[in-house]
């Protein structure tokens, strides 16, 4: 589980900050400048990646990098600042597949709350079945539904979106404008 440090100092002044609820009406325990009396708010990551398809399969890549090195995962990773989520989600299938897509539209919203984070994925169609797989990745393959190798599967919000993915395939609602919402706990 990834737990992220808390705020030791302040990003405006740099007073080691206190934590507590603010005086400003607010329910919950903040990071709290004693000198510049600035609040800071720690809020959840955004995780946005593609479901990349080519026919009746599916663009999976390997991990290179913890955590779950050499499991499977849909190209996906941390959003940038000053990106959209689909220009997110293009970059990073880019980086770890060095794939070309056409972008679809959003597919999947996932919490995660007990690592603050949000997963996003957006259907994307594969304009090639030729892939340069960044330093990320071990490996970048296509797969139809019976050769996902589920078992080895890197996180529960891919599981989740594939099993998704496929059941509105089967059931011929796939791009319907549906977004699958769900909460991993």
């Amino acid at each position: 589980m990834t737990v992220r440090s808390p705020i030791k100092h302040c990003r405006e002044c740099g007073t080691a900050v206190v934590y507590r609820v603010p005086d400003d009406g607010d329910t919950k325990l903040r990071a709290v400048c004693p000198a510049c009396h600035t609040i800071h708010y720690e809020n959840p990551l955004n995780v946005v990646g593609t479901v990349p398809v080519l026919g009746d399969r599916v663009l999976l890549c390997k991990r290179n990098i913890e955590p779950r090195w050499g499991k499977w995962t849909l190209p996906a990773g941390f959003m940038e600042l000053h990106e959209t989520t689909a220009e997110g989600a293009a970059r990073e299938t880019d980086e770890e597949a060095g794939a070309h897509i056409e972008m679809g539209p959003l597919f999947s919203v996932l919490s995660v709350p007990r690592v603050g984070q949000v997963h996003m994925f957006f259907l994307a169609t594969l304009q090639s079945d030729q892939f340069a797989p960044g330093y990320e990745t071990i490996e970048a393959r296509l797969f139809t539904e019976d050769e996902i190798p589920w078992e080895e599967i890197a996180f529960r919000t891919v599981k989740a979106t594939l099993e998704r993915y496929f059941a509105d395939r089967r059931a011929g609602v796939l791009g319907a404008g549906r977004v699958y919402c769900a909460d991993i706990l």
